[in-house]
């Protein structure tokens, strides 16, 4: 079906190939320790727990590697960028499909610790028992080889301490343990923190905790320096064949039989998976960390209606497009805190800015330090210093890419749009014959309009100067108002045959409920006939979802047919 089919192919492609990968990793390690003679004693003490244990600690490792890359924004940013030079279906769909497998990787990386630390507890378990358990057993032997001299343990549990003690005591004395312990309980925070409930409610708890990833990798690289998975020597097993020997365990050593086995620990290999990533990593943070030390000046502060305010900024050598998104700290109200913002400015304007509306803790106290909360003008010197990091790069970059576009934002979703209607406008004006946007279908999904009533007098500027143009068909928009109960609306029918609409003062009268989706996809085919139609979405994952059916459903299995191409918006 087209280009959509070909990208959403190949998301589906990486995915399988990620899945693919994550299974032979645990087989093929789950077998490494299941099968070699070296491991042949270890599987004694331990049983097939040893396997278990490292079959999903490569898969960890694997996807620990992965997970460091979404984060790594510069480096996305980058690769969309860079998408000119590539094939930029493809560049764009991978670009896409990091951020949605962000959440494939969490889960998976939990899923595995839960596994290797599951078998571990057994291993643990298993070990200590067999320490202080009576002699006359391989596994005694085994466990009190590394007593007498001119020997090497296999048992990394040394002391004579018995269950349950004997376990907490590995747990929290042994670097193996207290990584463990230390990695688990890192993991568990950051994907709890993750939650959406967290994120919107609490964002200082998921801010702290999201850094424990830190932590989470400091342990994970020294976690396997203990050694504590042994195995029998090279040396060893040309002497001592464990198949044979085993049966006369009680000989070992004496003239004409087995020698004792010699064992050594396997080397910590977690390093080498994660290296690369943490290297690109740093990178990152030393850039981000530059960036963010070069002077921002506040050159206006607006104060919009219902504690909305725009902050106008300016600083060498920033550059933007559309759609795009900065980190803002301001050390006046937090020294550690940074949050995201989409630029509402355009690039053909000599500021940028963003919208910030008070909803928080963090918004309350930019609000006051700009001195909002104030009667008087606020003097320049006066406002608070501000560090900017980015601009980072989305989807959104590619409007100008489509002849036709649907733009849906719903709530404060409608940001990104902003930028892009700015944008446009001074294009048509400055070249409207080269430019390759022809039509821009605008929806906007909100409770109530007051909350953003800046975007609105914005639609109402770019009404006014299409008219002027004799181009009113440019820019085609609807904003539907879910918030409402049948007294309000009553009361907005009355006055519907006003020439501008009561609640944001546009020729385009408001609308109640929400689009019946599926017409207006239907709508658009026909009335764009072959086509490849950009739907570009900034909300919820649920409209998100009906968007993206819409535009499966809707485009044409003919290559010369409408296709509609789903792009959503990810921070």
């Amino acid at each position: 079906m087209g280009n959509w089919v070909e990208n959403e192919g190949l998301s589906i492609f990486v995915v399988l190939v990620w899945l693919g990968l994550n299974v032979f990793l645990f087989w093929w390690f789950y077998l490494a320790y299941d099968l070699p003679q070296n491991f042949f004693y270890s599987r004694v003490l331990l049983g097939r727990a040893l396997a278990l244990a490292r079959a999903p600690a490569a898969c960890l490792n694997f996807n620990c590697m992965l997970i460091l890359l979404p984060v790594c924004r510069n480096l996305l940013s980058f690769l969309r960028g860079s998408s000119a030079f590539a094939s930029e279906n493809h560049v764009e769909s991978c670009i896409v499909l990091v951020p949605a497998c962000r959440s494939l990787l969490y889960e998976e990386a939990n899923g595995s610790q839960a596994i290797h630390t599951i078998a571990h507890l057994f291993n643990v378990e298993w070990s200590v028992h067999a320490r202080v358990e009576e002699k006359g057993t391989l596994a005694a032997v085994l466990s009190r080889l590394g007593d007498s001299p001119n020997e090497s343990y296999i048992n990394f549990y040394r002391q004579t301490i018995p269950n349950p003690v004997g376990g907490l005591y590995v747990a929290f004395t042994y670097l193996a343990g207290l990584t463990g312990v230390i990695i688990t309980l890192a993991l568990i925070l950051i994907i709890t923190s993750s939650t959406k409930i967290i994120r919107r409610s609490y964002f200082e708890v998921f801010w702290y905790t999201h850094h424990l990833f830190v932590i989470f990798f400091i342990g994970l690289v020294i976690h396997g320096a203990g050694r504590i998975v042994r195995g029998q020597t090279a040396a060893s097993l040309a002497e001592h064949i464990p198949e044979m020997c085993s049966k006369n365990f009680t000989d070992w050593g004496k003239k004409g039989a087995c020698p004792v086995p010699q064992f050594a620990g396997n080397p910590p290999m977690t390093w080498k998976w994660v290296v690369g990533p943490m290297f690109l990593y740093l990178c990152e943070r030393l850039v981000r960390f530059w960036r963010s030390q070069q002077k921002v000046v506040i050159t206006k502060v607006v104060i919009h209606p219902f504690k909305t305010i725009e902050l106008q900024m300016m600083k060498k050598g920033f550059k933007m497009e559309v759609g795009q998104y900065i980190f803002v700290k301001c050390p006046a109200v937090s020294k550690l805190e940074w949050h995201p913002f989409t630029l509402t400015s355009a690039p053909e304007e000599d500021y940028f800015s963003i919208h910030v509306r008070i909803v928080g803790d963090w918004t309350e106290g930019l609000f006051n330090a700009c001195g909002c909360d104030k009667q008087e003008f606020q003097e320049a010197w006066k406002l608070p210093k501000i560090a900017v990091d980015g601009p980072f790069g989305t989807a959104s970059e590619d409007v100008f890419s489509y002849e036709t576009v649907m733009l849906v934002g719903a709530g404060i979703g409608v940001t990104p749009f902003a930028s892009v209607l700015k944008s446009v406008w001074y294009k048509y004006c400055h070249d409207a014959t080269n430019l390759k946007l022809k039509k821009i279908y605008f929806y906007w999904l909100c409770r109530d309009t007051h909350a953003f009533e800046w975007f609105a007098d914005l639609l109402q500027s770019l009404e006014t100067q299409m008219q002027e143009r004799n181009n009113a068909e440019f820019l085609s928009y609807n904003i539907y108002l879910t918030g409402w109960d049948e007294t309000q609306a009553t009361h907005f029918v009355m006055h519907h045959e006003e020439e501008k609409d009561v609640i944001t003062g546009l020729k385009q009268k408001t609308l109640y409920g929400r689009p019946n989706w599926e017409n207006e996809f239907k709508t658009i085919a026909r009335q764009h006939p072959g086509s490849r139609i950009g739907v570009f979405l900034c909300g919820p994952e649920g409209l998100a979802d009906t968007l993206n059916k819409q535009s499966i459903s809707n485009s044409e299995a003919d290559p010369r047919g409408v296709h509609f191409i789903f792009n959503k918006e990810n921070f």
